[in-house]
């Protein structure tokens, strides 16, 4: 079904959202961290049911969008991830290859340059840095706080803006 230019957007994070990451967290671990490997076995991802919950709610009243740090190279893997799990099919947008910025500072572009197009209802983010950022950035924010906080992840995504 087409929507109208003028549905409003529900924009959906994936890792530590909508995918349980914790079972690939040993990659980030290790030094040096395995990046191809943690992203490789994203596709064994289980659902947050809580999110997966969300996005499929929203999608009665919005056009769902996912924005993540994933990058590029991810895409198919991505998409193929989000139809196994039945989520509402939308616009995937990712991190551009070698685009090593902290999420907190690439998330919101990204968002941003959606936002020029469309009204944005809500973003769904666990990571409280980027949430933060949505919100200066004048976004309504739910923050996904259904999977506990992984500071590997955290670090990782602050410090080499990889996820």
């Amino acid at each position: 079904m087409t929507r109208p230019a003028t549905t409003p957007l529900a924009v959906f994070d994936l890792d530590g959202t909508l995918a349980d990451v914790r079972h690939r967290l040993h990659f980030l671990e290790q030094r040096p961290k395995d990046w191809d490997g943690f992203f490789a076995a994203a596709v064994d991802d289980p659902p947050l049911a809580h999110g997966v919950e969300l996005a499929l709610a929203s999608a009665a009243e919005c056009e769902v969008v996912y924005v993540t740090g994933r990058p590029e190279r991810c895409r198919t893997d991505t998409l193929d991830w989000l139809t196994r799990h039945g989520l509402p099919v939308g616009q995937l947008v990712m991190r551009r290859g070698g685009d090593r910025r902290p999420a907190r500072v690439t998330k919101p572009e990204l968002l941003l340059r959606l936002a020029r197009r469309r009204t944005v209802a809500v973003v769904v983010d666990d990571d409280e840095l980027v949430c933060d950022a949505y919100e200066r950035a004048g976004f309504q924010v739910l923050r996904a706080r259904w999977m506990e906080q992984q500071p590997v992840l955290t670090r990782a995504q602050e410090d080499e803006g990889r996820t």
